[in-house]
C-alpha cells in the first residue's frame, strides 16, 4: 500500500528514519535502542566550515534505556554518530536524567520538564517520544504471557481502552481479555 500519487512535481528535500529495537536481557530486564538519521538532498555549508554533502547523515543519533517489568527506566546512555554541530554531543550525558521516569506514567511530560530548550537536544527529545509505545510493542505481550504463567491476573492490563483497536467493549478484549469485556452499550 503506498500513498495516492500526485500530479505536482516534487523534488526531495529531507529524509528522517526513525527505529526502534527491542531486547528482552537474560538478567530480567528491557533494552529499547532507538535510531533517528536525518539526511538531506542538497550540500550545505557547516557553522565550523566546510560543506556537508548530501545524502550523509546530518543527525545520526542513539539513545538505550533499559527498563524493568514496570517499565520504570534504570539506565540511559545516548551516542551521536553524525550532528551539525560539535556542541550537539555535549548533552549526551544529561539524557541520564531519564533514569528513574515511567515510559507509562507521564513520560513525555517529565521528559520535557528536564530537556526541553536549552536543557537538551530537540532531535534526541523527540526521539525519546516513540520510546513508550514501542515499550509496550516491544514487551508487553510477552510480559502479560510471564505474568499470567505465575500469577492470575486481578489488574486489568494497562492497554485496554488506549486505543480504538483494543477498546473495552470491543472483539479483541472479548476474545484476548474476557473477564475485562465489557459488552457494548446498545
Amino acid at each position: 500500500m503506498s500513498l495516492p500519487t500526485t500530479s505536482v512535481k516534487r523534488s526531495p528535500l529531507h529524509k528522517r528514519a526513525v527505529t526502534v529495537e527491542v531486547f528482552e536481557r537474560e538478567d530480567g530486564l528491557w533494552d529499547l535502542d532507538a535510531v533517528l538519521v536525518d539526511t538531506k538532498s542538497y550540500d550545505f555549508p557547516l557553522f565550523e566550515g566546510g560543506v556537508h554533502p548530501a545524502g550523509q547523515p546530518v543527525h545520526h543519533m542513539l539513545l538505550r534505556i533499559t527498563i524493568d517489568d514496570s517499565y520504570t527506566i534504570v539506565d540511559a546512555a545516548v551516542q551521536y554518530e553524525a550532528a551539525p554541530y560539535k556542541v550537539c554531543a555535549t548533552i549526551a550525558d544529561d539524557y541520564r536524567q531519564l533514569i528513574g521516569l515511567n515510559l507509562l506514567r507521564g513520560f513525555r511530560h517529565d521528559v520535557r520538564a528536564r530537556l526541553a530548550g536549552r536543557y537538551g537536544c530537540t532531535h534526541m527529545t523527540e526521539l525519546t517520544n516513540v520510546l513508550p509505545t514501542a515499550a509496550v510493542q516491544g514487551i508487553a505481550t510477552r510480559l502479560n504471557r510471564i505474568k499470567a504463567t505465575t500469577q492470575q491476573q486481578d489488574k486489568r492490563p494497562f492497554h485496554i481502552d488506549g486505543c480504538h483497536a483494543l477498546r473495552a467493549d470491543g472483539d479483541i478484549v472479548r476474545v484476548y481479555y474476557p473477564k475485562w469485556y465489557e459488552k457494548p452499550d446498545t
